[in-house]
């Protein structure tokens, strides 16, 4: 289960932060993690509210955005969708693809008081 550790880094970097900014309370935390990150969302969650249970982002809401996977060809340049694994160009067949969009796993905000 590596939306545990995940979780973990998540809030340390979080509290981190809310230290440095000198928050009070943190009242809410955006992340985007990529399709093929594989994360389990409501995993993901339960294990960052056990992770900041009685801190100052104890009662923080975490809104996930899942990024779905995008390529690029190489062969003919189409900007494709991957849906069911099928890892290969839907408009020329070649599997010469350039990933776009799908691995990521960032922070995109932290809010608080």
């Amino acid at each position: 289960m590596h939306e545990l550790s995940i979780a973990e880094d998540l809030s340390a970097i979080v509290l981190e932060t809310a230290l440095r900014e000198t928050l009070a309370k943190v009242t809410r935390v955006n992340v985007s993690i990529g399709q093929l990150v594989q994360i389990v969302p409501g995993l993901f969650e339960s294990a960052f509210i056990e992770c900041v249970r009685d801190t100052v982002a104890g009662q923080a809401e975490l809104c996930i955005e899942i990024v779905p996977v995008r390529m690029k060809c190489r062969k003919c340049g189409a900007d494709i969708g991957i849906e069911d694994n099928n890892f290969s160009c839907s408009a020329c067949g070649s599997d010469d693809l350039e990933m776009i969009n799908g691995r990521e796993l960032y922070i995109k905000s932290i809010e608080g008081e």
